[in-house]
């Protein structure tokens, strides 16, 4: 049973200087992927009047190479609820699905929406344009200029704007390079010649989604060798030991895998050494089940592009050992540098009061900044509280963690 008024069933109004209403909420949630929507459970668990912005699972079904497979574990998959009762399986169950393992990003996604409807999240499509700081609370300016005020911010908008895209394509046409998070389908590339730049899973994925579309591939990594995850199964076969070892998020390599499981234990974990933990959990790797896949693929190591120029329908490249590449595409899969100050929704001035380190907030328990009252989930929050926030299975904890927080703050303590 919660206390207080349950504001859902009160809601108020404020005016404007012009007269036009303003609605008001306890908590606005920014984002409506995994983090957003999960947040939005646990915090309407409490009672709040919580409204979450955004198309749900909108990164997820337009922005990822269509086909792929999901990373994470199926146990580590799961958006989290507060009973913890609307998980993959179920959801699998009450769709006639076979469990299937990798996860297939189509459903994945579907899986997200369904989450939404069965637990009947507050849910509005438009975008946030503009936040603000406003009598002790929040102003929103939404896309078709409607505003409304909330308590609390929570940004759990992903890292769809933070492409990391190396300087030396950044004068190819749009036509000729793109990043792998930007939905470009792989069938429009079938028969092309791709240089796919990377060695992570995004990078790998990538190409073996190419080559099977009939593409002519070739893999160009800085890294001396590739590396895969999970090629030593045994390790996870042994019982008792395997658990001691790794944990079921399967985030980082034999040992830090337990660390990065405990956010508020390297939350403790000074900034330097926290920052090598982080950096080697999530370092560039596929999954096991890729080089078969790509064992057709032509792989290039040691090697970088120091060099990109568009030639009539084709990028020339030339590379650090001073070979040359002509291709129709280049496919970066660089990864992301999150920068908050890239939000299109957060304005300058706001930017300026949060306490960042490298573009990353500084964020205290309940996973809040500097700005009273504003709260960042997911890859926002990783370099607080570890590599687990990059990934779905850290929405448990993000959103556990945040609605304890606002609980406490809710009842005065």
């Amino acid at each position: 049973m919660t206390t207080g008024t349950n504001l859902k069933d009160n809601l108020t109004v404020t005016v404007k200087e012009m007269g036009t209403p303003v609605a008001n909420y306890d908590v606005a949630v920014i984002g409506a992927g995994p983090y957003g929507l999960s947040a939005g459970t646990h915090l309407k668990a409490l009672g709040l009047n919580v409204v979450v912005f955004g198309r749900p699972m909108e990164f997820w079904a337009e922005k990822m190479p269509k086909g792929m497979l999901l990373r994470s574990p199926r146990e580590a998959s799961n958006l989290s609820d507060p009973e913890g009762s609307f998980t993959l399986d179920k959801y699998e169950t009450a769709s006639g699905l076979q469990p299937a393992a990798p996860v297939p990003l189509e459903t994945f996604v579907q899986y997200g929406r369904w989450f939404q409807h069965q637990l009947d999240s507050d849910l509005d499509q438009r975008e946030v344009a503009r936040v603000e700081r406003r009598d002790g609370g929040f102003l929103l300016t939404l896309q078709d200029g409607e505003t409304l005020r909330a308590g609390r911010v929570v940004v759990a908008t992903g890292i769809g704007c933070f492409n990391r895209k190396p300087a030396v394509f950044r004068n190819l046409p749009a036509e000729q390079a793109s990043h792998c998070y930007e939905g470009r389908s792989v069938a429009s590339l079938a028969g092309k010649r791709v240089a796919v730049i990377g060695a992570g899973q995004s990078a790998l994925e990538s190409a073996a989604l190419l080559h099977e579309a009939g593409s002519d591939v070739e893999i160009i990594a800085q890294i001396s060798e590739l590396r895969w995850i999970g090629m030593h199964t045994w390790l996870h076969h042994m019982g008792p030991i395997s658990k001691m070892l790794y944990s079921k998020h399967d985030v980082g390599p034999l040992g830090i895998s337990r660390l990065v499981a405990a956010p508020k234990l390297v939350h403790y974990i000074p900034l330097g050494l926290r920052d090598k933990i982080r950096k080697r959990a999530v370092r560039p790797a596929g999954s096991r089940w890729l080089p078969a896949r790509l064992a057709k693929v032509r792989v290039s190591t040691s090697r970088s592009v120091v060099s990109a120029q568009s030639s009539g329908n084709e990028a020339q490249l030339k590379l650090n050992d001073g070979t040359e590449r002509r291709v129709d595409h280049v496919l970066m899969g660089t990864g992301y540098d999150v920068d908050i100050s890239r939000y299109s929704f957060l304005p300058k001035e706001l930017v300026s009061e949060i306490q960042l380190f490298d573009g990353y907030p500084v964020l205290k328990a309940g996973l809040r900044s500097s700005v009273p009252g504003l709260h960042f989930i997911g890859a926002t929050a990783a370099r607080s509280f570890g590599p687990l926030l990059y990934f779905v299975a850290g929405t448990e904890f993000a959103c556990r963690e945040l609605a304890a927080y606002i609980g406490r703050k809710r009842n005065g303590r």
